[in-house]
């Protein structure tokens, strides 16, 4: 029977690789010692501007909500477009870009003993997946194969009693850059990208994958198809944020719109401050915290959170760098960030960053 190791070396490394430390101002395409000032930091720069003129330093202290950000073991891989979940306590990171390539490989970070280990690695390699874990089994659907980016509709169900990996029932509609939520029992699989011809668009797909029946749903589509989204269950329904258009990080989105499963139908609701895609999002303490991003110019370092109930946007302190491609858990109250690229495309890092509101 296959067994998961944990390494007792909390920093383990891959042999010859080194710690990424990204700077929380460089952009993508600079060179050492060049920023790019983001969103944020412009706000923060302003602030202090006006706090020196006027002689208080009460407005830098009410420019975000309260939350601090601690590093943890970094990840033993380094990667970016990976996926994340958690799982009997344990925080599984799947798939994406590595600087050897698209990897299979699944790392497991055991929080009782602070350290990293292996579990048995994907049935193929996979970037731009989904990761959701329900009725304690962890599902991998959809997502990206191979460099050329070929959507794939793969069901994998994950067992970790048995330590092995099983093909479900396909998904309708085979894309990439999706995203994923659990709803009264249900996966929904929401939005992406699929092949037309010889390019990559958006689909608007909205289909839903019952685990007791290994059976999918068609459910009404997504209004603004897009990809690159994030996606979050709150107080019962799913709130598609962000992304982008037809796999462009120069057109990105700040859409928000949310799907009542009651009713079936799509709403939409105040904007995301920042228009970005490469993103990741949980639902924490009434907010959902939409973190990171990648455009063009740089990558984002925002913690913008969306309050479904007042239908308002509020800033939290922001990543310590900025990171695209990123996967996110929550475990014990706290968001996990696991990975992601600190430039625009490709590259990766080995981040492992906490947040505590």
């Amino acid at each position: 029977m296959e067994k998961i190791y944990f390494s007792p070396q909390p920093d383990l490394l891959p042999p010859g690789e080194k710690e990424i430390h990204p700077s929380p101002l460089r952009g993508e395409g600079l060179g050492e010692g060049d920023f790019k000032i983001f969103p944020f930091t412009e706000m923060l720069i302003r602030t202090a501007i006006i706090a020196l003129i006027t002689g208080t330093l009460l407005p830098i202290m009410s420019v975000y909500a309260q939350g601090t950000w601690k590093q943890l073991p970094v990840t033993p891989t380094i990667r970016t477009e990976n996926s994340a979940a958690l799982l009997e306590e344990k925080i599984y990171v799947l798939g994406g870009f590595t600087p050897k390539g698209i990897t299979a490989r699944v790392d497991v970070w055991d929080p009782v003993l602070n350290n990293w280990g292996l579990a048995i690695p994907l049935p193929q390699g996979l970037h731009h997946t989904t990761a959701t874990v329900l009725n304690g089994k962890l599902y991998i659907i959809g997502g990206f194969e191979s460099g050329f980016w070929k959507p794939v509709n793969t069901t994998y169900e994950y067992d970790p009693d048995l330590h092995r990996w099983s093909h479900k029932t396909p998904m309708p509609t085979a894309r990439g850059a999706l995203a994923a939520a659990v709803i009264d029992g249900k996966i929904h699989l929401v939005g992406g990208a699929h092949r037309k011809l010889f390019n990559l668009v958006n689909t608007n797909a909205h289909e839903v994958y019952d685990p007791t029946t290994d059976s999918w749903e068609t459910l009404p589509p997504l209004p603004t198809p897009r990809d690159h989204l994030t996606v979050t269950a709150a107080n019962g329904k799913l709130f598609a944020i962000g992304g982008r258009v037809d796999v462009n990080y120069n057109n990105n989105l700040d859409v928000n719109e949310s799907y009542d499963p009651k009713t079936r139908q799509w709403k939409k609701h105040a904007p995301l401050p920042t228009a970005r895609s490469g993103i990741t999002s949980q639902f924490l303490k009434g907010w959902i915290h939409v973190i990171g991003g990648e455009s063009g110019e740089g990558t984002f370092v925002e913690n913008e959170a969306y309050n479904p109930e007042t239908d308002k946007w509020e800033t939290f302190p922001p990543l310590p760098g900025g990171l695209h491609g990123l996967a996110s858990v929550i475990l014990k109250g706290k968001i996990h960030i696991l990975n992601g690229g600190p430039n625009p495309g490709g590259g990766g890092s080995n981040s492992h960053l906490v947040f505590s509101p």
